[in-house]
């Protein structure tokens, strides 16, 4: 048998007062509709599941049994309205933030982090993607905001802001190969065994082309698809690997050396797409716990600096 859930409410509030009247009144509906609906469900039910009297009304045991399955099944009812509301309540169609994969590391998720805890009405996806492609989507307006490298983004007619410092180095296990050295170029690190980033990621494929048809051949013991991950190889010995200086965590024992190549020293900077700074209070927002991320991360870096530990080779 099925219960017309406005009937079930309608007998629960009937239970709850002890009254066929005070329960009309909580359903806003009239005494002669309530009592038919009472009876209907009695009817359907095959059994009285009221006891009346001239004080009011109690549940019968049956009518027990089905107020306490009545309660169960309206909140589970609640619930799954609730569940699939979720997916609908956004009022606002996603914001598109795209990033390369240093970016991806530690900037980004810590913007999420707190823009998101503090608009729990936008949603944002998130892509990684390299300078050219974002440059281009940005433009296309397939995207709202992009962090890009400085050089790749140069010229491109989007409106942009320094966001912080991308130099790349040089790391390795502590006291190994690296130990004493205070600078080398690609070509000397070249020379020994590597761990990198896999072939197709952001940064792996910017290096390459900087480093042209002529790059010395290069011996990588493995490849990994993230910047947590490279780190890890390198401070446990495995090879020398070449990272954002900004991916290089807090207190970890290894030696960091400055790469002298000039294509190391680069820049993010926060692009905007091309409806510019006024598309969206939202996009706004994000742009805004995005500087803020990169101005925490950049003081940091001061505080790493300052500690005497081994970062700085």
């Amino acid at each position: 048998m099925r219960f017309d859930l406005d009937d079930l409410r309608l007998f629960l509030d009937v239970v709850s007062e002890g009254s066929i009247t005070a329960g009309a009144r909580r359903m806003h509906l009239s005494l002669p509709s309530a009592s038919a609906r009472v009876r209907s469900l009695e009817h359907q039910a095959g059994v009285a599941l009221l006891i009346r009297g001239r004080r009011g009304v109690r549940p019968t045991p049956a009518g027990t049994t089905l107020a306490r399955h009545a309660r169960e099944v309206l909140a589970q009812t609640a619930r799954l309205e609730s569940a699939v509301a979720s997916y609908t309540r956004s009022p606002t169609a996603p914001l598109t933030l795209l990033s390369g994969g240093s970016a991806m590391h530690r900037l980004v998720p810590q913007a999420l982090v707190s823009f998101l805890r503090a608009h729990p009405d936008v949603d944002v996806r998130v892509s990684e993607s390299r300078t050219p492609e974002t440059v281009r989507k940005l433009t296309d307006g397939e995207a709202d905001l992009g962090v890009v490298v400085d050089d790749e983004a140069r010229d491109c007619g989007l409106v942009m802001e320094p966001l912080g410092d991308d130099s790349l180095v040089v790391i390795g296990q502590a006291d190994g190969i690296l130990a004493g050295r205070g600078a080398l170029t690609y070509s000397e690190v070249a020379e020994h065994p590597l761990v990198g980033l896999d072939p197709g990621s952001s940064l792996r494929r910017w290096i390459e082309r900087h480093l042209g048809p002529h790059a010395p051949a290069v011996r990588y013991r493995t490849t990994v698809a993230d910047l947590g991950a490279l780190v890890a190889l390198a401070a446990a010995g495995v090879g020398l690997a070449v990272v954002p200086r900004r991916a290089v965590d807090p207190g970890r024992p290894l030696d960091v050396c400055e790469l002298q190549d000039a294509w190391a020293r680069r820049h993010h900077l926060l692009a905007w797409g091309a409806k510019g700074r006024t598309s969206s209070t939202a996009t706004a927002a994000l742009a805004e716990h995005l500087r803020r991320a990169a101005v925490s991360e950049s003081a940091s870096f001061g505080r790493r600096g300052d500690s005497g530990d081994r970062h700085g080779g």
